[in-house]
């Protein structure tokens, strides 16, 4: 017999907005299956309001981004969302007036949003499902790149051993926020934490990562070498934006994060002495749904 509901993670990144809804099947006897049924990205830019002297989210993108959840909660509704999580992350925890637009989200669209600090954060994308890639007797470290920070979580004999958050994202990056300082504490924790092993596997998640593997063409493996990200890396710096726009075909809110992701996925790969990447196509939505069923 199944037991077939919706599930609905809202992600409110330091880049975009997501909305990820899935089907959450149960089975008599069986594993719980979670099968993404929609996902709608917004790409409202919410790190480069607050990333700066200001430190605040702008009046216009307070609008976009109640159109923005209003619409998702037409969607949710539409779909017959059972259950829904909204997490937000670096942007709007470090907003000045960030509770002010969690309140004001709520009393338009009844949505209410969780800011979760970069802990919390790592534990949700830990939560995702990656018994498929993760070999017990392999040791990984999981990267997830975001707009304002980086996620880093090593897995040892397919457990979670440590995990740390970094002020280090794309958008910082591209407003030059981003100290040495910050840059040396990262390589000396992904230093630390990977040194006793003889070989580490980098897992990537976030859009920019995701992206490269569509226009590697690799469909089966997903996987790339660090040379072959290198390679990716130079491509892109020779084009200017409005080439990586034209003549790649990126969106103009990909053009630009995409090299900042790339910098910070090949470091984490220097660091750790990692020969490839791993891109399983998943990400904090889809540790949403995953922590929001197993409290339900």
């Amino acid at each position: 017999m199944l037991t077939i509901e919706k599930y609905a993670a809202i992600d409110i990144g330091s880049n975009a907005i997501r909305l990820l809804v899935a089907n959450v099947i149960e089975q008599d006897n069986n594993p719980t299956l979670f099968k993404k049924n929609e996902l709608i990205r917004v790409p409202i830019r919410l790190g480069e309001d607050v990333f700066s002297e200001n430190s605040e989210i702008s009046e216009k993108n307070i609008q976009r981004m109640l159109d923005a959840m209003q619409a998702f909660r037409l969607l949710m509704n539409a779909h017959q969302v059972k259950y829904y999580r909204a997490c937000a992350t670096s942007a709007m925890r470090e907003a000045a007036n960030g509770d002010i637009v969690v309140q004001m989200v709520k009393e338009k669209t009844s949505i209410e949003i969780e800011v979760i600090d970069g802990k919390e954060e790592a534990s949700i994308i830990a939560a995702t499902d990656l018994h498929s890639i993760i070999e017990k007797d392999r040791v990984y470290l999981y990267v997830d790149v975001g707009g304002g920070s980086t996620e880093c979580t090593l897995y040892d004999q397919g457990k979670v051993k440590t995990s740390k958050s970094f002020k280090i994202g794309t958008v910082r990056i591209l407003n030059n926020l981003v100290s040495e300082s910050i840059w040396e504490s990262m390589s000396q924790w992904i230093t630390r934490e990977t040194q006793m092993y003889s070989k580490i596997t980098v897992i990537g998640s976030g859009g920019n990562i995701n992206k490269i593997i569509k226009m590697s063409g690799k469909k089966s493996s997903k996987s790339l070498s660090y040379l072959n990200l290198l390679k990716f890396y130079r491509k892109l710096n020779d084009l200017s934006y409005d080439e990586r726009v034209v003549k790649l075909g990126l969106n103009p809110d990909r053009a630009d994060v995409i090299i900042p992701a790339l910098t910070i996925y090949m470091r984490a790969m220097k660091w750790s002495h990692a020969e490839h990447i791993v891109v399983p196509s998943i990400g904090l939505s889809d540790g949403i749904i995953k922590t929001l069923y197993k409290s339900k």
